[in-house]
């Protein structure tokens, strides 16, 4: 017999129906609340609300588990490629060799764009944000091809709209990369794989050899795995919730990438390299901001530390603190922000302020110090964030078409004036 919670209002009382997830999530269903009793919930931010079920990925913030269809987040960044989570997610399985071979083979044949897009690429401005012109690339592929708008079309076509979005992508990172430096575009390369693919054409100069180095695609491959995917944090919801609305899937996905653009989501890797470049140029004093950071009445605070969802550690960050080790070492890198970072997270993980309040250093802090080695300037560290979360947002946006899911439309408790009668301009 399922579970129910029960709700008293006004002399009467309703039974709610309790779900359990498959983890023993407990969710109460208020779906018919307002319907039986007129009432609405209040949960500013939705930090209580669930707003749909999903198979894609488990997070559990209190124990430090993030798990992708039911594989560990370490077992995926230390075992898997990119592309093949990338699978993992959209498809719901890990795919066999061949079926990875398919994939991978598909995301090639549309990795080239219309020449046309560099008509557009040309008209945005010598300094605009790569993330700017990342999501219009996006959203015009709507245009060129106004089919991805339909939403009755078979299953084959949805899934060649996906492979567009995936095979397209890297493209589309490069030539913003490459508009902000004011560096001419590089084409694909079919030849190599996925990221090494990307690499190429973010790095190759036209008047030097590209030199490849499988050490950077390696890590590049465990920075995309480890932002694949969060559940159902504010740029996933905005893609689920503009899908809801029948919208093509590149007009839902640059809506995700509009809200992961926000510094309070997606660019906190970009702020933690800011921080240390401050600390840097006030003498490299890192006590000083140290003892600001403990201090409640100053504004200052350490980026790239604790997590909003994670209470005891980010597992992720565990993962990216050995790679960032290796990475440093092996290509020998000498930086002084990098020093900086390096002697801020020994202080901080022996700092019994910083243990008592679990501001450990997470995901963020590690991923803008490979970003940086790697040369990879701050201004792009967001669109690398969104590059990663793709494939995540196609599984999302996929999962909530596939399951009928209805059109979002929150509610709200009105606040404003009450009925006033309108008065004529020249009596005001």
């Amino acid at each position: 017999m399922s579970k129910k919670a029960y709700l008293e209002y006004d002399g009467k009382k309703i039974a709610l129906p309790v779900i359990i997830g498959t983890e023993n999530e407990l969710g109460i269903d208020i779906s018919k609340l307002r319907s039986k009793t007129g009432l609405i919930t209040l949960d500013r931010g939705f930090k209580n609300t669930g707003s749909t079920t999903s198979s894609i990925t488990y997070l559990n913030g209190e124990k430090g588990i993030l798990r992708h269809r039911g594989y560990s987040i370490e077992d995926l960044a230390s075992k898997s490629t990119f592309t093949e989570v990338s699978y993992l997610l959209i498809y719901g399985k890990l795919p066999s060799s061949n079926q990875l071979l398919k994939f991978e083979t598909k995301l090639k044949h549309h990795t080239l764009v219309h020449e046309d897009f560099k008509i557009i690429l040309d008209g945005f401005p010598s300094k605009a944000h790569p993330m700017g012109i990342l999501s219009s690339l996006i959203t015009s592929l709507t245009a060129f091809y106004p089919e991805s708008i339909d939403p009755n079309r078979s299953r084959d076509k949805v899934n060649l709209s996906i492979i567009r979005m995936l095979g397209k992508f890297p493209t589309f990172v490069a030539w913003s990369y490459k508009k902000r430096i004011g560096h001419p575009i590089v084409y694909p390369d079919n030849s190599l794989d996925y990221c090494s693919n990307f690499l190429k054409m973010m790095f190759k100069m036209p008047t030097e050899n590209y030199e490849y180095n499988p050490l950077i695609s390696d890590v590049l491959n465990k920075l995309l795995i480890l932002h694949a995917d969060h559940e159902q944090n504010c740029s996933t919801a905005t893609v689920r919730i503009v899908g809801s609305s029948l919208s093509s899937i590149y007009a839902s996905i640059s809506g995700g990438m509009n809200a992961l653009w926000g510094p309070l989501h997606g660019g906190a890797n970009q702020a933690v390299i800011e921080m240390l470049e401050k600390i840097k140029k006030d003498g490299s004093n890192i006590k000083k901001y140290i003892k600001k950071a403990k201090d409640k009445n100053d504004p200052f605070r350490l980026m790239g530390f604790g997590h909003r969802v994670y209470k005891n550690f980010d597992p992720r960050a565990k993962i990216i603190k050995e790679a960032t080790d290796n990475v440093l070492n092996k290509l020998g890198i000498n930086d002084p922000i990098l020093d900086l970072a390096k002697t801020l997270e020994k202080i901080a993980l022996k700092d019994q302020y910083f243990i008592d309040k679990k501001l450990y250093p997470n995901v963020d802090f590690y991923s803008g110090i490979i970003y940086r080695a790697l040369g990879i300037p701050p201004e792009m560290f967001t669109v690398m964030f969104a590059f990663g979360r793709l494939p995540g947002w196609i599984a999302q946006w996929k999962e909530m078409r596939e399951n009928n899911e209805p059109l979002g439309r929150p509610r709200q408790i009105y606040t404003g004036e009450k009925s006033l009668k309108y008065i004529e301009i020249d009596k005001r």
